[in-house]
């Protein structure tokens, strides 16, 4: 038998950058997210007494052990928890780049942390589903839902855990990517993050941005007040990314489309158009819009940046179970 899962990404409107215990994955602050629809990551688990190792196989290649270290760590907790004493195979499809920013990392943890808890007997609430996958990476916590979700920061392993704020949004709103580049970033989130923490003297100042930022993008929500979320989460972005030019050595995951992208929309912006923008860690600029929009604003677009790297998104579902696996063991 063999369970498959399905988790789609998120981007954060508000964000968390940085941790306070890497190894249970708590974050310094609560955070807010949209999951998308176009963006996500299938993953099939079979716990095999055959077996003397895991196996993982990501878009169906066999991932060498070195290089599977944090599935095979994840698998662990997974036999930990559930009593399972079997290696696993385990197969994901990524219908997402990775390690570019467009949090392939929260999409991927959350599929297999449903499909390997689901696998080995373990009976999750969505909450507890939400708390494990967090300990694979920590936004995966928020993928564990759909729409528009919150992630408590939590004082401990039990309290750190996500819920939806609107799991199916109730007003019009959309994303944007703008796939500026889709290869590895050379500096990764973990390590980002980290730096941050330790070395930018702006940091505890952020720690006090995210909890007014909170409260008041919560608020926009509940009064389906869209140019109120862009704002708050556009200022948020570029407030995260002075974090990370304060650092010591200072670091961008900038260059030079990324800020073509973020003045093109400034200016369609100031010309009527209802959009905002967005980045995480890497130079791919997420452009938060109202969908009665969407022509203008790819009309716009499309010149500088190519249709191809142009990905409309909708606010995505929760996980979900498949029938299929994405490979026949």
């Amino acid at each position: 038998m063999t369970t498959t899962a399905r988790a789609h990404t998120n981007i954060a409107l508000v964000k968390y950058w940085g941790k306070r215990d890497a190894a249970l994955m708590l974050p310094q602050t609560d955070s807010l997210s949209l999951t998308l629809d176009e963006f996500y990551t299938t993953t099939t688990v079979n716990f095999n007494q055959a077996l003397n190792e895991d196996q993982f196989y990501l878009d169906g290649e066999l991932v060498s052990a070195n290089k599977a270290q944090k599935v095979v760590k994840f698998m662990d907790l997974v036999r930990q928890l559930s009593g399972r004493t079997e290696y696993a195979q385990i197969a994901s499809v990524n219908n997402v780049p990775m390690a570019a920013g467009l949090a392939s990392s929260a999409s991927a943890f959350a599929a297999l942390a449903g499909a390997a808890a689901k696998d080995a007997g373990l009976d999750l609430s969505l909450k507890d589903l939400s708390r494990l996958a967090r300990r694979g990476s920590g936004s995966a916590t928020r993928s564990v839902y759909g729409g528009l979700v919150e992630w408590h920061r939590g004082v401990d392993d039990a309290t750190s855990f996500a819920e939806p704020v609107q799991e199916v949004p109730d007003f019009d709103i959309a994303m944007l990517a703008i796939l500026v580049d889709t290869s590895q970033k050379k500096v990764s989130s973990r390590g980002g993050m980290q730096l941050v923490v330790e070395t930018s003297p702006y940091y505890p100042a952020w720690r006090e941005v995210v909890k007014r930022d909170m409260v008041a993008i919560k608020e926009a929500i509940a009064n389906r007040d869209l140019p109120t979320i862009g704002h708050i989460a556009q200022e948020n972005a570029l407030r995260m990314h002075a974090l990370n030019l304060a650092a010591d050595p200072g670091f961008t995951y900038f260059d030079g489309q990324t800020i073509l992208a973020m003045q093109t929309t400034d200016r369609l912006r100031e010309e009527g158009l209802n959009c905002y923008y967005t980045m995480d860690a890497g130079p791919n600029v997420k452009v938060i819009f109202d969908p009665k929009d969407q022509d203008d604003l790819l009309n716009a677009l499309t010149p500088l940046f190519g249709a191809e790297r142009l990905v409309v998104a909708k606010p995505g579902p929760g996980i979900e179970f498949l029938t299929e696996p994405v490979m026949k063991f």
